[in-house]
């Protein structure tokens, strides 16, 4: 198989390209990249395809314009547009980071502007085996073991199932140039050791199918993984609630699942918030916390994701709901609380006639038992709270029993009157103003959507 049919092969094993894409190419000036450019180039018309290069400049030896030169000249000779952009490496921490996470931003900021669907890299089998080898190495778990995905999101990796020297041997019978970076031959960094010394004393040891090996076991930690992910989803569609910028599951069916399971579940869960933290860190520090007995009762981090369980139930937000402020509400009158998305509206109404409701937003007074002035607010530290019908006790404990999640207490709307709370919005009246035969002028109180208009009753 050549290495044309073969990068074929594998974009459409993938299925990364559909046909008529605008592709944004990753050159470095490299063989590796030199040979992807030159196979998509051959690929384009029966594609379709629109072909961008970007050559990024990270700056880090004097001799990188040299790299560029080699890059727009290959342009130049496939009729393919170059941009060649230079970025700032930070020096501190792990330098290959720094250097990748600068070249994935220009490539995605370019990708951007040129209306690109899909970015182009040039990874390559022999990259897939280093990678798998190197996270060996370093502990890693089964998603560490698959490796270099050949798609992620608008990424594909055409190259990732051809080794090196093919593509080395290709370049050169295409009479084309490249450049080898010297940085590659530098044992300072674990990739140039396994790449130089550790790979290549392996393929001797144990036969030249080493390379090969390892990209085998990536390939079905990859399907293990993929398996995963998808149970992972499957459960979090059955288990999730989503509300207001956050993800509440239900905490004993999540302690049911398999460890694996559970911890990709909250990974899934936090990624739809937006975080990026690895999974290692849901299923060792989430999971670890969260299967204790008993489980935290302070809320906890992990990266940008706080977690806080109440009762049957966790909740995972970006930060804590906003409280609700004290207010004054007169009667009649309406109050917004944009805090919970509310509107308290307060009513007068003839006794003659007036059906109570039967709705736990709405709740009824004798108005001429209370004043006509109101406070709504939440709680506070020592509020004691009398129900209708029931005994005097701790509000705190009260709103425990109601089984109000912990995240809602400080947002349950108070309505107090003279100093004794009459109602707790939504939950529970108090035991002031009970509406008698003898009352003459009935004071509704209602818990309305923040844009709901009032029905006239």
């Amino acid at each position: 198989m050549t290495v044309l049919e073969r990068v074929e092969r594998t974009i459409r094993r993938h299925a990364m390209l559909a046909g008529g894409e605008c592709v944004l190419v990753a050159v470095s000036g490299g063989a590796d990249s030199v040979a992807l450019l030159h196979a998509l180039t051959t690929l384009a018309p029966a594609w379709g395809l629109r072909l961008h290069a970007l050559h990024v400049d990270h700056g880090l030896r004097v001799d990188s314009a040299r790299d560029a030169k080699v890059v727009r000249r290959l342009g130049e000779r496939f009729g393919v547009p170059v941009e060649v952009v230079a970025v700032t490496v930070e020096r501190r921490g792990s330098l290959e980071a720094a250097a990748r996470a600068a070249r994935y931003a220009a490539l995605t900021t370019c990708a951007d502007r040129v209306g690109a669907t899909r970015i182009a890299l040039g990874h390559t089998a022999d990259d897939q085996a280093e990678t798998v080898l190197m996270r060996v190495l370093q502990g890693t778990g089964m998603r560490g073991l698959a490796g270099i995905p050949p798609v992620r999101d608008r990424i594909i990796r055409p190259l990732i199932e051809c080794r090196h020297a093919d593509l080395v041997a290709e370049v050169r019978r295409a009479g084309l140039e490249w450049v080898e970076d010297p940085s590659n031959q530098d044992r300072k960094f674990l990739r140039n050791r396994i790449r130089h010394e550790f790979l290549p004393w392996l393929t001797e040891s144990y036969g030249p199918e080493m390379p090969d090996a390892l990209v085998r076991v990536a390939t079905a930690a990859r399907a293990t993984v993929g398996a995963l992910d998808r149970i992972a989803a499957s459960e979090l569609e059955r288990l999730a609630e989503t509300a207001e910028g956050a993800v509440i599951l239900p905490l004993e069916p999540l302690r049911g699942l398999p460890r694996d399971v559970a911890g990709e579940v909250l990974r899934q869960a936090a990624a739809r918030l937006g975080s990026r933290a690895p999974l290692r860190a849901w299923a060792h520090r989430g999971l670890r916390r969260l299967l204790a007995t008993p489980p935290p009762r302070h809320r906890f981090r992990i990266g940008a994701v706080t977690l806080e369980v109440s009762g049957p139930r966790l909740r995972l937000a970006l930060g804590a709901l906003p409280p609700l402020t004290e207010r004054r509400v007169t009667v009649p009158g309406r109050l917004a609380l944009p805090e919970i998305g509310r509107t308290l509206e307060a009513t007068l109404c003839d006794a003659d006639g007036f059906v109570i409701p039967d709705d736990p937003g709405r709740v009824v007074f004798d108005a001429d038992l209370l004043p006509t002035a109101f406070v709504v607010r939440p709680r506070r530290a020592g509020d004691r709270f009398t129900p209708f019908g029931g005994v005097e006790r701790k509000l705190k404990d009260f709103l425990i029993d109601a089984k109000v999640p912990r995240w809602e207490r400080d947002r349950v709307p108070i309505v107090e009157a003279a100093g004794e709370i009459v109602w707790l919005g939504g939950i529970r009246r108090g035991v002031a103003a009970p509406v008698v035969t003898r009352t003459r002028r009935v004071l509704e109180l209602a818990l309305v959507a923040l844009a709901e208009p009032r029905v006239a009753r």
